[in-house]
């Protein structure tokens, strides 16, 4: 079953960013990822707004590989680096229709 990871990310320092773009990219496809959209082309219409710089949609093959992606030592320096230098909500969500 596909999950996705939905992400509102908003840097409050960009330093970390040069340094995280390409190991990111790495790992995500090393876990089987896929993103679908990286992009600060976007618009609330709905609801309490939650202003974020970027929204990031990433389609993983499976929970268990969006978690292993997360844990995998060589991406938790760079998570360290983005939640220190961002203000960063990261859901994981599957990829189903529970009212259908």
């Amino acid at each position: 079953m596909s999950y996705y990871s939905i992400l509102a990310v908003t840097p409050t320092s960009e330093d970390w960013i040069p340094d995280y773009i390409g190991p990111a990219n790495t790992l995500v496809a090393k876990y089987g990822g896929e993103y679908l959209a990286r992009t600060s082309a976007h618009e609330q219409i709905e609801g309490k707004t939650q202003d974020a710089a970027l929204r990031i949609i990433i389609q993983w093959p499976s929970k268990q590989a969006a978690l292993d992606f997360m844990s995998d030592p060589e991406y938790v320096p760079h998570l360290k680096a983005r939640t220190a230098g961002s203000e960063s909500y990261h859901f994981l969500v599957e990829a189903k229709d529970d009212l259908a």
